[in-house]
């Protein structure tokens, strides 16, 4: 059998629900495979391939058989014999599993070689698998053409001994289908491209194959689910941690590389690791057993009875006669190294240039996905209605993006005057609406009405606005809110924070500068203090009564599950902490839908649960 393999890692967009439609771009990228020169003999996709990840309840309606999957790619295929290892939602005796089949095709009949259900279930952050979808219970390796291998599915990796079992069992390739959404927008120095996400997976995809003397690939998936970015970046590394390759960010590819299994015997001729766990595996097989039993450590070992005579206490005038004759002298001390403290959240700085990639590719993602190639943008002069148009016109081009100024009678003239040096700047299309005359026709009917009450007015007044000229030039309107707002709950509820698409959502204040910067925004708009403009000489900060940048770093801490008690312990102020531990504990329904009465086992949104991009 030949040591060189030719293999292709699809980093593919799946379009969400549609089998037939992936299973026929997966036939087409097979197609293509078959032409590349060297031709891949083994063509790996990333997880759930053919439908999307998030899919919730939807899972039921999607999985299918591995038989009939296997049908199917058989009947759309018609190229030279390969091997093709995809990731898909499967039915098996009766229940529902995240699965990867690995299977021949080519020949007279395709040839099912295994089927790996994943292990792992993710039940933390934004994952809820365990819900919808059984865990596997098993890790073996196989035999193909070429040699042998093992399949594991994303989260199933995290676990080193998943690994472990399959290079025990003879694996000398780990196929890795994933769909890990990109997190971590800080700076990095590891010379990883991307998010802190991609950089903490190949590394973990290295430290197997280091560990194990394989090669592990990561097949993954790109796009946007609900707003949950894919980064794509599949790589191989070989059996001696050693990258072999890396696909792009964002955009679907195809990465080949072409490896040597005789690596592998190379690798672990010079680090026998596998061949020594074989020898210890009995024991350790033996040692977990008690632990799974609760066996107590009786803890033994040689020269009880000599400790059990000791020469004294240590500082007893005995124990010091006994060093002393012993030959023991006092030595010099030796320098103390003290460690700080590194504990806490994730950094609050930004890799700017990697979060306008990341926010532009999923603008593009939502509005494709939506059918939508125009976007209006409320345009209010302040700094975060601009960087949403900024990235609009990245995202779109200048001529799909409307701005609209909805000034009230009342509004401050530099900001009507900075919401059009932001639409000349961008060269995007303009309109302009007075909402005076709407304002005051409602509240003319509430004269009693406060200043808490007419912002409000005015604010879902401007929504209306919006949603109505997206309708006339058929086109989403782009959210403008970010994240330190949210968490404030210094929005109106049903108006500023209503638009189906927001890329500046998980976004703080602080970092939201740090982007209009980046992207050139003016820095007479960016420097501004920060206002909504519904009452005259309002400023955010103001209404807070602690600056966002102060606010900023306290709620970092508290979303990282810190307490207030843990933030006054580390020298934050007590009053400070305690006002924004408030307004972040009092707003929770201003970020929820409507409170619906439970009254069957399928209410929306509690029981039938389908992800918003369904």
């Amino acid at each position: 059998m030949a040591p060189f393999l030719t293999l292709a890692l699809v980093q593919f967009q799946p379009k969400k629900g549609n089998y037939p439609e992936n299973l026929a771009r997966i036939g087409s990228l097979l197609a293509q495979a078959a032409t590349l020169e060297p031709r891949p003999r083994l063509v790996c996709f990333p997880e759930t391939a053919l439908s999307g990840y998030f899919l919730e309840g939807g899972v039921r309606e999607h999985a299918l058989t591995a038989g009939q999957l296997a049908a199917d790619l058989h009947r759309g295929y018609a190229g030279p014999p390969v091997d093709v290892c995809v990731g898909f939602y499967e039915v098996w005796r009766n229940k529902l599993y995240n699965s990867a089949l690995y299977l021949s095709l080519g020949e007279a009949a395709p040839l099912v070689r295994h089927v790996h259900r994943k292990v792992f279930l993710p039940t933390y952050g934004m994952f809820d698998e365990a819900r919808f979808v059984e865990p596997g219970h098993e890790i073996r390796a196989f035999d193909t053409p070429w040699g042998r291998a093992a399949v594991l599915v994303c989260e199933d990796v995290w676990h080193s001994m998943s690994g472990t079992i399959a290079a025990l069992d003879g694996a000398q390739l780990i196929i890795v289908p994933t769909a890990p959404p990109a997190r971590g927008a800080w700076p990095k120095q590891d010379g990883v491209p991307g998010p802190a996400s991609v950089s903490r997976w190949e590394r973990l995809a290295r430290d197997m194959a280091d560990e194990h003397g394989l090669y592990v690939a990561l097949a993954h998936l790109v796009g946007s689910e609900g707003g949950k970015q894919f980064p794509g970046s599949a790589m191989l590394a070989g059996p001696k941690g050693d990258l072999r390759a890396r696909g792009p960010l964002w955009e679907e590819a195809i990465v080949v590389a072409t490896i040597d299994l005789a690596d592998v015997t190379r690798a672990r001729a010079d680090m026998p690791l596998i061949a020594d766990l074989e020898t210890m595996a009995p024991h350790l097989r033996a040692a977990m057993d008690k632990v799974d039993a609760g066996t107590p450590h009786l803890l033994t070992f040689d020269g009880m009875d000599a400790l059990a005579a000791t020469m004294g206490a240590p500082g007893t005038a005995a124990a010091a006669a006994a060093r002393e004759s012993a030959g023991l002298r006092p030595t010099a001390t030796l320098p103390v190294v003290q460690a700080d403290l590194h504990s806490g959240p994730p950094p609050l700085e930004i890799d700017a240039a990697l979060v306008e990639q990341w926010l532009v590719a999923f603008l593009r993602d939502e509005m494709q996905r939506r059918n939508f190639g125009t976007a209006v943008v409320g345009i209010s002069g302040g700094v975060d209605s601009a960087v949403s148009a900024y990235l609009a016109v990245r995202a779109l081009g200048a001529k799909n993006v409307v701005g609209v100024r909805l000034p009230y009678r009342t509004s401050s003239p530099e900001g009507v005057a900075h919401a059009q040096l932001i639409i000349d700047a961008l060269g995007i299309r303009e309109r302009t609406i007075d909402i005076s005359a709407a304002v005051d026709g409602y509240l003319a009917n509430e004269p009693d009405a406060d200043a808490s009450r007419r912002g409000n007015v005015m604010a879902r007044v401007r929504m209306i606005a919006l949603f109505d000229l997206s309708a006339h030039y058929h086109a989403i309107p782009i959210g403008t809110g970010n994240k330190t707002e949210r968490l404030f709950g210094y929005f109106t509820w049903h108006a500023d924070d209503s638009p189906p698409i927001n890329p500046l959502g998980d976004l703080f204040k602080t970092q939201v500068w740090t982007l209009a910067r980046h992207l050139g925004v003016p820095e007479v708009i960016v420097g501004k203090a920060p206002s909504a403009d519904l009452v005259v000489g309002q400023t955010d900060e103001g209404d807070f009564g602690i600056s966002y940048a102060k606010a900023d770093e306290l709620l970092n801490w508290l979303l990282s599950g810190y307490s207030p008690d843990d933030l006054v312990a580390r020298g934050y102020d007590r009053s400070e902490v305690a006002l924004v531990y408030r307004r972040l504990s009092t707003t929770h329904w201003k970020r929820r839908l409507p409170t619906v009465a439970m009254i069957s086992s399928s209410t929306i949104g509690e029981s039938y649960l389908r992800p918003v991009d369904y």
